[in-house]
């Protein structure tokens, strides 16, 4: 797997097929992402915790575009994200922030894309540098939580994850603390 070789493109795969889809493309020496988030699911027995796809159909794969009948072959993958006939990348910043996301350890969790709300840019702990959009959700009358929703414009996808009020400033506005 090479660092630069090629684009990320998201690929739409079978219904509950991402992890087969991404394990077939890693056996065929291409760079996944296939994101995860933890769940606890009630069954009327018992209580279990589940690894699920954070984008739910979809997994991203770097390669070139030369080699898209290669992926296009793989097991479970049904086609790849564009416009028309034509294959569109996904940004490398995108997949950098995914993946940044993924290494904090956080509380993630999927989340409907959002167009509008506040810009902002994470300034403490292991998101730093991070931008996206800051959700309040109300928990209670006296406290809310914060989420940092970072979204793939390719796939109008989202996800949350949880945030501390001093960690985050105004997008625009340089930190003069730092």
């Amino acid at each position: 797997m090479q660092p630069n070789c090629g684009s990320w493109y998201a690929l739409t795969v079978r219904h509950q097929h991402e992890r087969q889809a991404a394990a077939a493309l890693q056996s065929k020496n291409l760079e996944t992402l296939l994101p995860v988030y933890r769940v606890r699911r009630c069954w009327s027995d018992r209580i279990k915790e589940l690894e699920l796809p954070l984008f739910a159909g979809y997994v991203f794969c770097r390669f070139l575009y030369e080699e898209r009948v290669q992926v296009l072959n793989t097991p479970g993958v049904a086609k790849i994200v564009g416009f028309g006939e034509s294959p569109a990348p996904v940004d490398d910043q995108e997949i950098a922030d995914l993946r940044v996301v993924m290494s904090s350890r956080l509380g993630v969790c999927p989340w409907p894309y959002l167009k509008s709300g506040d810009r902002v840019r994470v300034e403490r702990g292991p998101l730093r540098g991070l931008e996206g959009t800051l959700l309040r959700e109300k928990a209670s009358k006296e406290t809310g939580s914060l989420r940092l929703v970072i979204g793939v414009e390719l796939l109008r996808r989202s996800v949350a994850v949880e945030l501390e009020p001093d960690m985050v400033v105004p997008a625009g506005i340089l930190c003069a603390a730092c």
